[in-house]
């Protein structure tokens, strides 16, 4: 015979969450994969932006998991929109999670009254939308490959690879 309960129980959610991991990790040879690699635990990453007196102005909420960067909250102050700051928020964080992390993507989600076109404009491209999320709301799926930032590679010098002592 079995019950139902409702309350709410952080021991048994702990539980729940340590048996589904299990169970899919055993499931998926991708996630298999990921044990004992620096991406097997879920990391926060935290990029705040501060005026000269250190007051909050904007910032950046997030993890990397899985050789991902997933955004969970930007902001900046209204009083400062408009100057880049956001952009210098995100691709902090882009660089840190691809240098540090070793992230290969990123995914974030955002609502159609939010900011879909600043990310479009950082190069996020959108995978999925939901309707009425909330009732009278559009959610946006938006993910991103991330590359190296910074100068470009040298040209290399002197002879070609491959190309050595050639016979005529």
């Amino acid at each position: 015979m079995f019950r139902l309960e409702t309350e709410v129980d952080k021991e048994r959610r702990i539980l729940l969450g340590r048996r589904l991991h299990e169970d899919n990790r055993n499931g998926s040879p991708g996630l298999r994969a990921l044990r004992s690699t620096p991406a097997e635990h879920e990391v926060p990453l935290e990029v705040w932006l501060l005026d000269g007196r250190g007051a909050l102005v904007g910032g950046l909420s997030g993890r990397t998991w899985a050789y991902w960067l997933h955004v969970d909250l930007l902001w900046v102050d209204a009083r400062h929109r408009g100057l880049g700051l956001g952009a210098r928020l995100l691709a902090e964080a882009e660089r840190l999670a691809h240098d540090d992390r070793s992230c290969t993507r990123s995914r974030l989600e955002t609502w159609d009254f939010q900011a879909p076109g600043f990310y479009r404009k950082q190069g996020y491209e959108v995978v999925g939308e939901i309707k009425d999320y909330p009732p009278g709301v559009a959610e946006f799926i938006l993910v991103k490959r991330l590359t190296p930032v910074g100068p470009p590679p040298r040209e290399p010098r002197g002879r070609l690879l491959g190309r050595r002592n050639r016979r005529k």
